[in-house]
């Protein structure tokens, strides 16, 4: 039975969600990847221990997590179940709703119908009487968006969360959705979007200065561009990379010489401030204090140990910035 290390919380970092009572780890462990069917159960086991070791408090979920759809939450239960039922009032576990889970007219999107069924059957695989976060995973363009609140607010209500989130919304859509959970009193406290060094839609969008004006988190996925921004990379494409085995999310035509030449000026930032490319571009994230935590992918337990020094330095020099941004935008 596991144990965890009774000094888990003095190297980690705490940031307040928003104006929220709610504190997130400054990185938390996305369970996309390496935690379906496809993954090993006892390398999952050991990255969830040594992550909540370490001080990662947060683990991130969503429905069609896998592959296939539904396994990682399935996976994750089984590990609450067997080994760390007994931390649950000290993790904060999120799951989302949004894309396609299963046939006909009511298997994705943002109806009142999908987001409740969705959760009932997330709750159901993990083994839970709620989640500590529920997001609607992307903006709906046919139901009307006060519905979709509304649900989020209903779930709220029954319980089945404790607080409501949104992913992948920008931020006049982020505006008008604050301003529906205002009204229905929904504690909503944050925003989950894609955000690297060398994707900057939320800056773009008006999502990162809105959430900051409304006085909401954001945790961003993707923190190393799919593993661009790490040492994976920086010889070409190694054999046993995702791009070879599962090209779902980095393609292979997206790795030319020239991101690659790109990804080593960055390396050479990153060894100049004595940090791997992996540790500064999460550290780039948390650099200006509008980033509550960062997501980190992993599929070994050094890499989620290797990913949590990034907060030992955060502060960058505007030379620093200025060259990053010359280099990542150019």
């Amino acid at each position: 039975m596991y144990t965890a290390n009774e000094n888990r919380y003095e190297k980690m970092q705490y940031n307040r969600c928003g104006n929220s009572g709610l504190k997130l780890p400054a990185v938390s462990l996305g369970l996309w990847h390496n935690f379906g069917d496809t993954g090993n159960f006892e390398n999952m086991k050991q990255m969830c221990f040594t992550a909540f070791d370490n001080g990662i408090t947060h683990f991130d979920l969503a429905n069609n997590y896998g592959p296939a759809e539904g396994s990682a939450e399935r996976n994750f239960g089984k590990i609450l179940k067997e080994d760390m039922a007994s931390y649950r009032d000290e993790m904060i576990i999120s799951t989302k709703a949004g894309y396609y889970m299963w046939p006909g007219p009511y298997g994705e999107w943002g109806s009142r119908k999908y987001l409740i069924a969705s959760l009932d059957q997330s709750l159901q695989r993990m083994g839970l009487e709620y989640v500590d976060i529920f997001y609607h995973h992307r903006p709906d363009p046919e139901t009307p968006l006060e519905e979709t609140m509304e649900a989020l607010a209903q779930i709220v209500r029954s319980g089945k969360a404790l607080y409501a989130g949104i992913s992948n919304y920008d931020g006049p859509r982020l505006e008008k959705a604050t301003a529906i959970l205002t009204d229905l009193h929904v504690p909503f406290v944050i925003n989950q979007n894609r955000y690297n060094i060398f994707d900057r839609t939320i800056e773009k969008n008006g999502l990162k200065e809105k959430a900051k004006e409304l006085n909401k988190g954001i945790i961003c996925f993707s923190p190393l561009a799919q593993g661009l921004l790490s040492d994976r990379y920086l010889q070409g494409i190694p054999e046993d990379s995702r791009v070879r085995t599962d090209g779902r999310f980095l393609q292979e035509n997206r790795i030319n010489e020239d991101v690659l030449t790109k990804v080593r000026a960055l390396n050479d930032i990153a060894a100049k401030r004595g940090q791997t490319l992996a540790e500064m571009a999460l550290a780039w994230i948390l650099k200006d204090g509008y980033v509550t935590s960062v997501l980190v992918g992993a599929s070994k337990p050094s890499q989620i140990l290797d990913n949590i020094k990034a907060i030992e330095n955060i502060t960058f020099s505007e030379e620093e910035l200025k060259e990053i941004d010359r280099i990542s935008q150019g």
